[in-house]
């Protein structure tokens, strides 16, 4: 498990940005499409992790 971690977290983006230079060589629009979801997603999972975050600092602040 200490190997895997560092390399899923350096290889995962590594292909993603291969991924999206082949949709880009195969068609300009799928790497459009491509990077619109990512974008998509990215913004879904930030928006959860604030919204988590901000609801843990509310109990904090009821607790205390």
């Amino acid at each position: 498990m200490k190997i895997a971690k560092p390399l899923l977290l350096i290889i995962t983006p590594i292909g993603v940005i291969g991924g999206v230079y082949e949709a880009y060589r195969f068609g300009g629009g799928l790497a459009f499409l491509m990077i619109a979801l990512l974008t998509l997603i990215s913004v879904a999972m930030i928006s959860i992790v604030r919204t988590i975050r901000r609801e843990r600092a509310e109990e904090e602040k009821r607790k205390e």
